[in-house]
C-alpha cells in the first residue's frame, strides 16, 4: 500500500484537516481489500519475462506472475541446461556446417532458446527456487561428452548428418518435457512457453528428417 504524506499549511483549518483524514483512511481502508483477496494456489512473486526482439535479443523484460507448481520448477530447472547444450550445438555448425537447412536450424535454435533461458531463470529467482535440479534428474535427448566431441570433430557433410541425427533425438527429448508440463503445470506462462517448444521443435524434427533423407 502507498504511502501518502500530508502537506501541512498554516492556513488549514480543523475542519479540512478532517476532511483530509476522512479521505486518507478511505483509501487505505480500499488498498487493504485489495490486498486480502484470495486468488488460490501457490501465487509467485513477480518475475521478469524476456522476450526476443527482432535480431533474437532479449526485450525489456515484462512482470509475470501467477500461480506455480513444482512441476513447474521442474520444468525450468531441466530445460534451462537442456537448451543450453542445444545452444552449444547450434554454435558449433559455424565453419562446419555445410548444408543450408542445417545452418538455417542452428541459427533458429540460437534466437529462440537463449531468450528462453533468460524466461526461465527470472521465473526460478521470482520463485525462490535454484537453477539446479540438483543430482538424479536425467533429461531425455542430451548429449553425452563423446557426443559432442564427435560432433565437434566433424566437417562438412559429415558434420551435417551427425547435427541432423544427434538434435532429432535431443529436440525429441525437450518435446517429451514440455509435454509433461502442459500437462502438469500451473504456471501459465510456463504452459505456453512449454507450448512453443513442442510447436518450434516438432517443425525443426521434421526440417532435420528431411535434410537426412537428401544428404
Amino acid at each position: 500500500m502507498r504511502t501518502f504524506r500530508k502537506r501541512t499549511t498554516r492556513t488549514l483549518g480543523l475542519t479540512g484537516a478532517v476532511a483530509a483524514a476522512a479521505l486518507l483512511l478511505a483509501a487505505c481502508g480500499d488498498d487493504g481489500a485489495m490486498s486480502g483477496m484470495d486468488h488460490g494456489g501457490t501465487t509467485a512473486p513477480a518475475t521478469a519475462t524476456a522476450t526476443p526482439g527482432a535480431d533474437g535479443s532479449a526485450a525489456p523484460a515484462a512482470p509475470a506472475s501467477g500461480a506455480f507448481n513444482d512441476a513447474d520448477v521442474m520444468f525450468a530447472q531441466m530445460m534451462i541446461p537442456h537448451h543450453q547444450q542445444a545452444l552449444e550445438m547450434a554454435k558449433l555448425a559455424d565453419g562446419r556446417a555445410r548444408d543450408a537447412g542445417v545452418k538455417k536450424i542452428a541459427t533458429a535454435v540460437e534466437q529462440a532458446q537463449d531468450p528462453e533461458i533468460r524466461t526461465m531463470r527470472a521465473w526460478l529467482k521470482g520463485w525462490g527456487a535454484p537453477e539446479s535440479a540438483g543430482t538424479g534428474h536425467s533429461m531425455a535427448g542430451m548429449m553425452s561428452g563423446q557426443d559432442m566431441e564427435d560432433l565437434a570433430a566433424a566437417r562438412g557433410e559429415d558434420f551435417d548428418r551427425t547435427f541432423a541425427e544427434l538434435m532429432i533425438a535431443h529436440h525429441e527429448g525437450a518435446v517429451t518435457m514440455a509435454e509433461e508440463e502442459r500437462k502438469n503445470g500451473a504456471h501459465q506462462e510456463a504452459k505456453a512457453l512449454a507450448a512453443e517448444v513442442v510447436r518450434a521443435q516438432t517443425a525443426e524434427i521434421t526440417e532435420l528428417r528431411k535434410i537426412l533423407a537428401r544428404l
